[in-house]
């Protein structure tokens, strides 16, 4: 799980919008880019080449 501090200054590293929590999954999602980043040992994976597009 991400902490709520962390989560409120990261922004999508390609379109620098917003970003939404899944905790069901644990993962930020990015609407307007439609990519999912993957949090792994609660550091957030923001590598754009390793997204999953949905």
């Amino acid at each position: 799980m991400i902490s709520e501090e962390l989560f409120k200054i990261l922004a999508c590293p390609k379109c620098k919008g917003d970003l939404k929590y899944d905790r069901e999954n644990d993962k930020l999602i990015c609407n307007n880019c439609r990519l999912k980043y993957e949090i792994k040992d609660d550091i957030p994976i923001m590598l754009i080449d390793e997204a999953e597009e949905f």
